[in-house]
């Protein structure tokens, strides 16, 4: 008679051999380089995560970027920006192309850069030598050039924020020609030359007299061209009134400090304005910045009740494309100790305040709010109890989520749960840093078994053969405890795209290359 401990019964589909160890010493699945590309593009901001330092990301996306054709390195760096609206990552891809494929760097550059912000990172990359060289070169200087010379004056002030380098650093090292006058003025007044006041834009005219004291009315210029400068009640609400909607969002406390909210005509513009679909539209806002601004809003006594309000309308508005997904959803959030880092990672003097957990937890309350028949399931070591009403706001559930008790990571502990139930489902969501460790046996890391996470998945499917299984990503690692095949799709990012992504996978309208395709759709 054959061994039985030999050969057990298989349940379900074969389990793979995991290929890595993560950060966290736990067994793992490497992600192919075109989706370990899309991963670090769609959150990587190179800042100091739990498990990895900044360097560590440069340098993985380096490798892959080289590794990789130009024309998907191209099209990472446009989705990155357009649909993931990341900063550091698209500038870094552009600034690699200058020197693989100078007709596609050409071809994206006015895609990608297409601010004052992007235009200050990219310089600042190709001058630290990352992408091999110091120096910008004749074909970058050319079209950073051109950035200048296709921008009204008034947008070219407006973007002017920054230093490291500042306008007057590029503009020193590209020397654009003035086409008229007023250009000529505004380019010697940002590197400090003898000009003709006369012919400068009106809005730096303006700038200029409000700052000398010769005129009572606030400039429309960003917020941060005035902060520095002795601002009475009176102007901080004429700043306020004209205020874009991110810069709202980013002042309410300021706003409450210099007296702003004392007037109840303020109050009401204020809350229209923070409802408003269209400027919400706009500002391609991330759910998760409502989230901070909602709970650092609620903290403050002072702030009145209309805005924290108008805050949890802006978050529903927000999120209103999250997919209704047919069938039985169960959410995963991932609340172990790591999920309490920066989700953006830790940068001296600009950490985001939103944390991992804030993230999975707005995803997992999102989803519940369109699907109110979903079960959320934290996990950390084990699945944790929690109760959630479907009616209840997205910031009421996420809030709750995310003050749950944390502890180790184990992945797999929300698809044990159900498979002790025998439970039936059809879409299972988990949203982690993918860092599991405490159920990754010490022999197992040296054994080549598969994850745990991998093995339960198969045991769900042999009795659910149509479940699929998703895998969001918060921070970049490019490993997974699921492997990519044509029932699991691995995706990272923190925009509202992911949502599509998610509904397209849930209907089994995204092709074989699943998140990579998607990619791959984008023109450029």
């Amino acid at each position: 008679m054959a061994n039985k401990n030999l050969f057990q019964t298989v349940k379900g589909m074969f389990t793979p051999k995991a290929d890595t160890i993560n950060e966290a010493g736990g067994t793992a699945y490497k992600l192919s380089p075109k989706a370990a590309l899309a991963q670090y593009a769609a959150m990587g901001c190179f800042s100091h995560t739990f498990y990895a330092e900044a360097g560590e990301q440069l340098e993985t996306v380096l490798a892959l970027a080289a590794e990789l054709d130009a024309e998907f390195v191209a099209k990472t760096a446009v989705y990155a920006r357009e649909k993931g609206f990341m900063k550091d990552m698209p500038a870094l891809l552009v600034a690699v192309l200058s020197v693989k494929d100078k007709a596609l760097f050409e071809k994206i550059f006015p895609l990608v850069i297409d601010n004052g912000k992007m235009l200050r990172n990219f310089v600042q990359i190709m001058r630290s030598g990352a992408v091999g060289r110091k120096s910008l070169g004749s074909l970058p200087k050319r079209l950073v050039r051109e950035w200048f010379e296709t921008r009204r004056a008034e947008q070219i002030f407006k973007q002017s924020i920054g230093q490291s380098p500042s306008f007057a650093d590029v503009l020193k090292m590209v020397h654009p020609k003035p086409k008229d006058a007023e250009r000529e003025a505004l380019y010697g007044y940002f590197i400090g030359r003898e000009i003709d006041a006369d012919k400068l834009p009106e809005i730096v005219k303006s700038y200029e007299r409000f700052k000398n004291g010769d005129a009572l009315e606030v400039p429309n210029v960003p917020f941060q061209m005035l902060t520095a400068l002795p601002i009475s009640t009176k102007e901080w609400m004429e700043i306020a009134r004209n205020a874009q909607w991110q810069m709202t969002r980013m002042n309410l406390n300021t706003f409450q400090r210099h007296g702003v909210f004392a007037s109840e005509e303020m109050v009401e513009l204020i809350a229209h304005r923070l409802r408003d679909r269209e400027a919400i539209r706009r500002a391609k806002v991330f759910p998760y910045q409502l989230l901070v601004a909602y709970t650092a809003a609620s903290k403050n006594a002072e702030i009145p009740r209309q805005i924290t309000e108008a805050l949890q309308d802006a978050m529903e508005i927000a999120t209103e494309n999250v997919p209704e997904i047919s069938g039985k959803v169960y959410i995963f959030p991932d609340i172990s100790g790591s999920m309490h880092s920066a989700v953006t990672g830790y940068r001296p003097g600009a950490t985001s305040a939103v944390r991992c957990i804030d993230a999975a937890a707005l995803f997992a309350a999102a989803i519940l709010r369109k699907n109110p028949t979903a079960e959320v399931i934290p996990f950390e070591s084990d699945v944790v109890k929690v109760s959630l009403n479907a009616r209840d706001s997205i910031m009421t559930n996420a809030n709750k989520l995310a003050s749950l008790p944390a502890g180790g990571t184990n992945c797999s502990a929300p698809l044990r749960h159900l498979n002790r139930q025998k439970a039936a489902g059809d879409v299972l969501i988990y949203v982690s840093d993918n860092e599991s460790w405490i159920d990754t046996p010490a022999h197992g890391r040296f054994g080549g078994s598969g994850t745990e996470t991998m093995k339960q998945w198969n045991e769900f499917k042999s009795r659910n053969p149509a479940a699929k299984l998703v895998c969001i990503d918060i921070q970049p690692y490019a490993l997974t405890q699921a492997k990519e095949r044509p029932d699991i799709l691995n995706i990272g990012g923190f925009s509202d795209t992911v949502f599509d992504v998610v509904s397209e996978f849930s209907k089994g309208t995204l092709n074989a290359e699943h998140w990579v395709g998607v990619i791959g759709k984008v023109e450029i």
